[in-house]
């Protein structure tokens, strides 16, 4: 991986790090790399294969939301991993491990990591929380490990472990295709204010999923009009065009969607839609006060627990 793009990961520099370990001080190299969470600027569903996966064209955005996570290079061959969370698993069912373990088996490594996973994304939101910790448990084991894999090679391991992972490498703003896997970068949208509110459920991507009547759904997305108000740099082409097929699915569930969506509308968002599979919902706003007094209504309705403005992130600048 270049400078560029390691900049674009790196919270702090790799140092050495002193360990005592029965009786004697061992150095540990360390990093520390931010994994940012995506939202779906719109997200269709194109037809369901024969095997059973369906074929998507979404518009990704990546957001100023993150989990952090440090990595320790082990001398013995072992992963492991810690987190604030006590729900998530540690072992080999974390995306995190496995993207360590197919490092280790591809390149035939006999070095270890240990990984402080530190969680702010919300789980089980369609913001990619676990691919994009996976993804940059690739660029960090990559790192440490000597590799030095480029973008290209990591998103081609990533596949591997998921259909979101090689857009949690690139990130920024793209159009996603195929079953996720299939990006094209896009210029970065406009500057705005980005509320995202998570309410207190949690979804099935896999229910969502098997309930969508993918040939029956009659209304798809302007996926290439919003394709184009970006390349326009018209922020209001974008957000006119915002639209969820799966919301079809998760709204009847979960009536609570629609009303932090309108909520969000009313408070001045020039649209508000469910991300991925949901929960999770955003609004977009051109003024920073209508965002945060959004914000606030949310939290003392209690529509949602986990409620935070924030900005795109470009790709171009890594900011």
């Amino acid at each position: 991986m270049d400078k560029k793009d390691m900049e674009c990961y790196t919270v702090y520099c790799i140092q050495n790090d002193p360990l005592w370990v029965k009786g004697r001080f061992y150095r540990m190299e360390t990093l520390q790399l931010k994994a940012y969470a995506k939202i779906n600027l719109g997200l269709d569903v194109v037809r369901r294969r024969e095997d059973g996966y369906h074929e998507v064209r979404m518009i990704m955005q990546t957001v100023k939301l993150f989990d952090k996570l440090t990595f320790r290079l082990l001398e013995e061959r072992e992963i492991r991993i810690k987190t604030n969370l006590g729900f998530l698993p540690v072992d080999k069912n974390n995306l995190v491990y496995k993207a360590v373990k197919l490092l280790q088996d591809t390149y035939g490594i006999e070095k270890g990591m240990e990984i402080d996973l530190f969680k702010c994304i919300p789980v089980a939101a369609g913001m990619a929380g676990g691919s994009t910790d996976c993804a940059a448990a690739l660029v960090g084991a990559s790192r440490l490990f000597g590799l030095d894999l480029n973008k290209k090679e990591l998103m081609e391991l990533g596949v591997k472990l998921g259909a979101d992972v090689p857009y949690c490498v690139l990130r920024g703003t793209a159009l996603s295709e195929g079953i996720g896997e299939v990006l094209t970068p896009l210029p970065p949208i406009p500057d705005c204010h980005i509320l995202i509110a998570k309410p207190a459920v949690s979804v099935s991507t896999k229910f969502v999923y098997e309930h969508l009547d993918a040939e029956g759904i009659k209304a798809h997305p302007d996926i290439d009009g919003m394709i184009a108000a970006i390349k326009e740099g018209s922020l209001r082409g974008i957000t006119d065009r915002m639209e969820n097929v799966l919301e079809t699915v998760t709204i009847p569930k979960y009536p609570v969607i629609a009303e932090i969506k309108s909520c969000m509308k009313k408070q001045g968002a020039l649209n508000a839609l469910m991300s991925g599979s949901g929960p999770t919902v955003f609004g977009i706003f051109e003024r920073e006060e209508d965002a945060y007094t959004a914000k606030r209504l949310i939290q003392e309705r209690k529509l949602a627990n986990q409620v935070y403005v924030v900005l795109p992130f470009n790709q171009k600048t890594n900011r």
